[in-house]
């Protein structure tokens, strides 16, 4: 590091632009400014790998911090200490003795540490203290993370941004995965590759995206995080990722060994590679974002970041004395989006992934909370309006997580354009008819109607018609989903009725016990040589028939990493903290695997070769032109249009949705549904000169099981057919031109 001597330091470049949050190399150093409205002090502190050094930033002005340091370059650690009054019970926790990471830092370089060093306040070797107490005086330096300056100008990878695929919403499909879990375990990459970022484009994996026939890679958090303490204890650690240390850097543990040794730089070269590479095979790249908390937790929590900036800002309070977090999260802590500088924070991450990381989009964790204003959820939050107007980001697929923990906080279909969002009454309606209905039908109990299924196969118009004008957001609004990295796989659905999460250490008690699985009389995995074997091909179409009205129904599939080849948590539906087996990926070719693989396939091609299949938008139910067929239209098992009377009875299970696209593709398919618990005479629809092909049937182990439906004479039927459809099955038709 080169000597520095005080008439060196400049608040700002004479003549320059005003300062930018964060660290920027400038001509002859590097400009560093940091937001800390409260403090009486700001220290930059420099590390040269054996030595601090501690220089006094200039300001406050309006609230900022700054200082220009002649000589230093990219690849400079350093960190911040301020000063100011203790003062917790007013909200303001400032102690000089406590390294700080900057917000806006675009590397960083170590780890959290699990000790009472890295608290603001007095604590035990079981980080038990008052967080009302006095302050706490040992150095943390050596138990947090350095930053570390990153000059995206000098990075050595392509342009990720210049090569963005531009998919369609209409063509959307969504693969939602996790950097390490995705390849950890993958035998056909090298070692070194395996649970990286380079690992992520690899050919192989990308073969397999592609193969599959998704569009788009959703990955779980990639910004720096850092695990809960109390995790740390029982040795466990938040693989999720959702703890967020810092919103620019990527989280270094996922680059190879190779790019760690070589610094920050290097790890943001190598996610953003992956990026490219995965662009030029033409997968968009999603990142799951977590802009609603951090990882320092509530009052008690540790003393990383902003808590030490300026606590009163970032987070909001509750309006009392002494002092509280408001906590819409449930994680202890909130960011307070009624603040400029909490919304200038999450716009300038969002510009930084999308400009020089080249993200595609982003989806938004606990979304409900970015829009949170003085009254509550508001859907014109300047958050929200920035993110349809600002020029960079409006373009990109933005979607969210529509709910968080505070008053008010479930909005399903209450976001505005352009958002897309996570449809939970999707998953809930394809569960309960799958699933759960069945569960209690075999012990005589009612389910639910097939009209709520109905609705979702539809695109949910009732949740996502409701805009400006009315219907201008289309049934690709909707986001759904059966499964998602919280809660059970696919496979696991069909297994267990109850949740088995003992592993994470809290004696079963986290994790939802609203799963609406059901695992088909038989707790848990059963063997060829069990005697209830029997079960085991019809939780095999169980998976089947979630996966294809997931990827079927009109709107915007998400699907889960590794439930195409049956991938199971051991009944886990909170593995939040199993960085392990229990949440990696399997590779393994079993047969029963590799057959649900080919129909996961089949399905996306009959998806993909269909625009029937694709919505542009919601249905009315009329033809688009006269002497055409309706956009859409509903029959019973007879053959006959369903009444009001047929919606709201109890006992029907079984339907067929025709589905129609408007003028010039000439593209009609059928969706056969029977959700009874026996097998169901059904009447095609239409008349004796329409020919319906059989495209796949939910019985089938295999795709290409259609050679049987061919000798049966099943392949091909007229309308008017009566065909029988069996048990808890679907099936997929295709009208063939005349």
């Amino acid at each position: 590091m080169a000597a520095v001597t005080p008439h060196d330091l400049l608040p700002a470049r004479p003549g320059a632009r005003p300062p930018r949050l964060g660290a920027h190399v400038v001509d002859g150093g590097v400009e560093f400014a940091v937001l800390a409205p409260h403090a009486t002090g700001v220290d930059l502190c420099l590390w040269d790998g054996t030595q601090e050094r501690r220089l006094p930033m200039h300001g406050p002005t309006l609230g900022c911090w700054t200082l220009v340091v002649p000589g230093l370059a990219a690849g400079q650690r350093y960190g911040l200490r301020t000063h100011g009054p203790w003062d917790p019970a007013s909200g303001h926790r400032f102690n000089p003795a406590k390294l700080l990471v900057d917000p806006y830092a675009r590397g960083l370089d170590g780890e959290v540490a699990l000790g009472p060093q890295t608290y603001g306040h007095v604590v035990d070797d079981e980080s038990r203290g008052d967080p009302y107490g006095p302050a706490d005086p040992r150095d943390s330096a050596g138990h947090v993370p350095w930053s570390v300056v990153v000059d995206p100008a000098s990075l050595a990878s392509p342009d990720p941004a210049a090569n963005r695929p531009w998919t369609p919403w209409r063509d959307t499909v969504v693969y939602e995965a996790h950097v390490k879990g995705l390849t950890q375990l993958a035998p056909f990459l090298p070692p070194e590759l395996r649970g990286t970022y380079a690992g992520l484009a690899h050919p192989a994996v990308v073969d397999h995206l592609l193969g599959l026939g998704v569009t788009a890679v959703e990955l779980l958090p990639v910004h720096a995080f850092a695990p809960e303490p109390f995790l740390a204890r029982r040795g466990l650690t938040n693989y999720w990722g959702y703890s967020t240390l810092g919103f620019f850097a990527p989280h270094a543990p996922y680059a190879t060994q190779g790019a760690r040794d070589a610094g920050a730089a290097a790890v943001l070269d190598e996610l953003r590679s992956a990026v490219h590479a995965l662009h030029e095979a033409g997968l968009e790249v999603l990142l799951d974002v977590v802009y609603n908390h951090t990882a320092e937790g509530g009052l008690p929590g540790q003393h990383l970041s902003f808590k030490g900036l300026s606590n009163a800002m970032y987070y909001a309070h509750d309006g009392g004395v002494p002092a509280a977090y408001a906590d819409a999260t449930g994680t202890g802590n909130t960011l307070d989006f009624r603040r400029t500088a909490v919304v200038t924070l999450t716009l300038d991450s969002l510009r930084y992934w999308a400009d020089v990381v080249g993200v595609d989009g982003f989806r938004f964790d606990l979304a409900v909370t970015l829009g949170r204003g003085r009254d509550g959820y508001d859907r014109d939050h300047p958050l929200l309006v920035a993110l349809a107007t600002e020029p960079t980001l409006q373009a990109l697929k933005l979607v969210a997580e529509p709910w968080d923990l505070g008053p008010g906080g479930w909005r399903t279909g209450q976001f505005p354009a352009p958002f897309g969002e996570w449809n939970d009454r999707f998953r809930n309606a394809v569960r309960s008819f799958w699933l759960a209905d069945p569960s209690r039908a075999a012990h005589g109990l009612p389910g639910h109607r097939v009209r709520d299924l109905a609705t979702r196969l539809a695109g949910s118009v009732d949740l996502f018609g409701h805009s400006d004008p009315p219907l201008a957001r289309g049934p690709q609004a909707s986001v759904n989903y059966v499964t998602a990295h919280d809660g059970f796989t696919m496979a696991d659905l069909v297994t267990y009725d109850h949740k088995h999460n003992a592993g994470n250490g809290e004696n079963n008690r986290d994790g939802t016990d609203d799963n609406r699985s059901w695992n088909h009389g038989v707790e848990g995995p059963v063997g060829a040589d069990s005697p209830a074997s029997d079960i085991v091909p019809l939780r095999r179409q169980s998976i089947r028939n979630l996966f294809a009205t997931l990827v079927l129904a009109a709107g915007t599939p998400m699907i889960t990493a590794g439930d195409e080849m049956g991938r199971t948590q051991q009944g886990n539906n909170n593995a939040y903290c199993q960085d392990s087996p229990v949440s990696w990926v399997h590779w393994d070719a079993s047969p029963w695997r590799a057959d649900l693989l080919a129909t996961a396939r089949h399905l996306l091609r009959l998806r993909r070769d269909h625009v029937a299949l694709r919505a542009r938008t919601f249905y009315s139910g009329l033809p688009a032109e006269a002497g055409r067929r309706p956009d859409l239209a509903w029959f019973d098992a007879s053959g006959v249009a369903f009444d009001h009377a047929r919606w709201h009875d109890p006992s029907v299970r079984t339907l067929q949705m025709v589905r129609t696209a408007p003028p010039p593709d000439d593209d009609t398919v059928l969706l056969a549904v029977n959700g009874a618990l026996g097998a169901v005479d059904v009447t095609l629809p239409g008349d004796a000169s329409e020919r319906w092909r059989l495209a796949w049937d939910s019985t089938w182990e295999r795709p290409d099981e259609e050679r049987a439906a061919a000798i049966e004479g099943t392949l091909h039927l007229a309308g008017g057919a009566v065909t029988l459809l069996e048990p808890l099955s679907m099936r997929v038709y295709v009208l063939e031109a005349p």
